[in-house]
């Protein structure tokens, strides 16, 4: 058993799956029309995906991470190279924080597109 795809809510799916191509070496599963009219991209690797769904109607912004029952706190990213990543990361204009080794990886955290927090997390 593995999670397939979370699926999150972005104004422009398109420019958001662009980035996390970018960064982290993704690649555009599907695209097309989704609920209510909206669009949706799929955007991974060939096991899992993130769902990039935008609704035909203006979003209004979320308020604050971690203090809202069901709501998405971070993305946890598995990478094979966390220094490239995170060089990627910053030339991307993008600030990583909260470095930290724990058994049994290394990870650190970013704001990516659309405030999207990611934890990227390379494990030795």
């Amino acid at each position: 058993m593995h999670l397939e795809h979370v699926n999150i809510t972005v104004p422009d799916p398109r420019a958001s799956a662009a980035i996390l191509c970018d960064l982290f070496g993704w690649h555009i599963r599907w695209e097309g029309p989704a609920l209510n009219d909206g669009f949706t991209v799929h955007v991974g690797d060939d096991d899992s995906y993130l769902a990039l769904y935008a609704p035909a109607y203006e979003l209004a912004p979320e308020p604050e991470r971690y203090t809202k029952v069901a709501g998405l706190n971070h993305v946890g990213v598995v990478v094979d190279d966390l220094a490239g990543t995170e060089a990627r990361v910053k030339a991307a204009g993008y600030t990583p924080f909260n470095h930290a080794d724990y058994e049994p990886g290394e990870r650190f955290y970013f704001n990516g597109p659309d405030g999207i927090e990611f934890e990227v997390v390379h494990y030795a």
